[in-house]
């Protein structure tokens, strides 16, 4: 018998599409999603990195912020330069609670009349009553539930979107624009979560038919979550959930570089008194890349020793396709966390040798 207290799974906007191209769909934030195609994720990650791989990222959260002093209320509940930040410009950012622990991080643009932000799909419905609740009342939020939101991705992406949407070659890393394709408007920023090169294009839930129209190129082949993760992984890139929580700072994860040089000077963010001491202090650890030695695989969970000594844990791991070696992220001691540093990864009772190296475990390749 079912279960009557299971929510029933949220279709995205182009479910109909999965469906032709015979998509393995599974339960991903709230949403039935596509984890797979015919091909697998192996070939879905090395078609991406060759030449260009179409995501359904629909679930992401899309959220319009408008109103007087929009930059400075983001500012107090981030640690971005958001009045600094030019028209059409991206910036990667996080929500910070009050002890400088990552409620979530996103990306936030600079448009003419507002700020477009772009939010994590398990934390967005979170993310939207923690603005809600400390946005000034001149400020507006609008959830966009009427878009979609596409990931196009690899090396022969500009040269696809090009072709359909002519000026969008022009964007650099980054940045974004206006543009439309058949009177169907797009919002496209050159952007992604792959390493590679690629835009991410958000449109009218309607829209299926831009998608077919990218399919119907021989250099794009769907992609789904499986080959998503693999290769967010190889290029070093956190995933909320299970490398960036509460209980880890932004110095911690080794993403102080969100932190603008001018917020570092001034503060005013949530926890900025314990995050400015991490930076000066150094934090207690530290996030690192792990290269397991042979081919065992690590998982998340999967304790860090040094000797006898517990000293960390890995958050995420798995088997690199284009490294064709298994790869993995997790945070350990600060004493531990040189490159270079012997360690042993315990799986299943059994201890792999494993060393610390340097992040990303694949060159990223965006267009500077």
């Amino acid at each position: 018998m079912a279960d009557s207290h299971q929510p029933e799974l949220k279709q995205l906007p182009f479910a109909s599409l999965h469906e032709r191209l015979g998509g393995r769909m599974v339960p991903f934030a709230g949403y039935a999603m596509p984890v797979q195609y015919a091909d697998g994720v192996m070939a879905e990650h090395r078609w991406t990195r060759a030449h260009a791989g179409l995501f359904d990222v629909s679930h992401m959260g899309q959220i319009d912020i408008s109103g007087a002093g929009a930059d400075v209320a983001l500012e107090a509940l981030m640690p971005g330069d958001f009045t600094g930040l030019r028209e059409n410009a991206l910036r990667y950012s996080m929500l910070l609670d009050d002890a400088g622990g990552i409620i979530d991080d996103l990306m936030v643009t600079r448009r003419a009349g507002d700020f477009y932000l772009v939010v994590n799909g398990a934390n967005k419905l979170d993310d939207i009553a923690h603005l809600r609740a400390r946005l000034p009342d001149a400020v507006r939020l609008v959830h966009r539930t009427d878009l979609a939101l596409l990931a196009l991705q690899g090396p022969d992406a500009e040269a696809v979107l090009e072709a359909l949407v002519p000026g969008v070659s022009a964007l650099k890393f980054m940045r974004a624009g206006s543009f439309s394709w058949n009177g169907v408007p797009l919002w496209v920023s050159r952007s992604g979560y792959t390493g590679e090169d690629g835009y991410e294009i958000s449109l009218p839930v309607a829209a299926v038919a831009f998608a077919d129209a990218l399919l119907a190129d021989a250099r794009v082949k769907p992609a789904g979550l499986g080959a998503r993760d693999s290769l967010r992984l190889e290029a070093g890139l956190p995933l909320h959930g299970h490398d960036l929580d509460r209980t880890t700072t932004p110095v911690e994860a080794g993403l102080a570089f969100a932190i603008s040089k001018r917020r570092k000077a001034e503060g005013g963010f949530p926890g900025a008194p314990r995050v400015l001491g991490q930076l000066l202090d150094g934090p207690a650890r530290r996030r690192v890349g792990l290269k397991p030695e042979g081919r065992q695989p690590v998982r998340e969970g999967a304790p860090v020793f040094a000797g006898d000594s517990e000293v960390g844990r890995v958050t995420s791991g798995g088997f690199g396709p284009s490294v064709e070696a298994p790869v993995a992220m997790g945070y350990v001691a600060a004493a531990h966390a040189g490159d270079g540093t012997a360690l042993e990864i315990e799986v299943r009772g059994r201890r792999i040798a494993a060393t610390v190296v340097p992040m990303p475990f694949w060159q990223k390749n965006y267009a500077r």
